[in-house]
């Protein structure tokens, strides 16, 4: 059981949480912060990262199921899980179902008080499962993934205050660019590949040096947007100088992965992003707390 429920957190990527979940922390930061102090209630933060956890651990068993034939034929991909038959399809998709199950439960432990994450985990999931098909027919597939994390804040601040306000939306938004950006950059492995078979991503479209363009322009969105929310709320010092940290980790981002050496993108996707996420949470939280 140990080496199954190993392979199945490997087959997910269940580290890479802590790519969306910062986020989402975030968006339950500021909306617990009032000028009369911090409102704290226990169940509203178990619920989000409950929430989190199983919400992204059924959109990539889903993906991961969808997706598995495709992954066999592409080199790069094909000693994953269940094209070498290291998972099987049934215990895979029990896990999506039961996933999918413990995501709709989670949101329970915000009533009676709020209905909405209630109401709104089964759209919700509907997105997130759907980005899986997204590529076989559009090249915005990028932003589809995007959104998808993207509702991470907003959908905290909603799970806490029971409403939307700009403040989240800035920071989703800036999600949206930030995540669609990187998934480019991902996608430049796999350019070639796509072309061949049919898939629709940025690369396939418009090529490898062209497609590294666009990433950085939804990067340069990522810190406009970040801005708005800082003006919004709004924020102090430690935000603005954890911003420009988040700029200067972005441009080395961007200098790592080069039309003709495509090698360290996964040092730029996995290594640097999940210092950005990270650290916009420490500091949204440092400049919240010493208010």
């Amino acid at each position: 059981m140990g080496s199954r429920l190993g392979d199945i957190l490997g087959m997910i990527r269940f580290s890479h949480t802590l790519f969306a979940l910062p986020f989402a922390l975030l968006g339950a930061a500021l909306a617990s912060w009032t000028p009369e102090g911090w409102v704290f209630r226990w169940r509203d933060w178990l619920g989000i990262v409950l929430a989190m956890v199983t919400a992204r651990s059924a959109a990539m068993a889903f993906n991961r199921l969808v997706d598995r034939e495709i992954d066999a034929a592409n080199p790069r991909t094909a000693t994953r899980h269940l094209p070498t038959g290291r998972l099987s399809v049934g215990l895979v998709a029990w896990f999506t179902v039961w996933s999918s199950l413990l995501f709709v439960a989670s949101t329970c432990l915000f009533l009676p008080r709020n209905p909405w994450p209630l109401i709104l985990s089964a759209p919700v999931l509907g997105w997130l499962l759907g980005y899986s098909y997204a590529k076989r027919w559009t090249a915005g597939a990028h932003f589809w993934l995007g959104g998808a994390l993207g509702f991470a804040p907003v959908a905290a601040w909603i799970a806490i205050r029971g409403d939307v306000a700009w403040p989240p939306v800035w920071l989703g938004l800036a999600v949206l660019c930030w995540v669609a950006g990187f998934d480019i950059l991902y996608a430049c492995q796999d350019a070639e590949f796509d072309r061949r078979v049919g898939l629709r991503s940025v690369p396939a479209w418009l090529g490898v040096p062209r497609a590294l363009n666009v990433a950085a322009g939804c990067h340069g969105l990522m810190l406009v947007m970040l801005a708005g929310l800082g003006l919004s709320y709004p924020m102090g010092a430690a935000y603005w100088a954890g911003l420009a940290l988040v700029a200067g980790l972005l441009v080395y981002e961007h200098w790592l992965v080069r039309p003709d050496d495509l090698t360290r993108v996964n040092q730029a996707f996995f290594h640097v992003n999940v210092l950005i996420s990270m650290g916009l949470l420490m500091v949204g939280v440092v400049d919240l707390v010493s208010r």
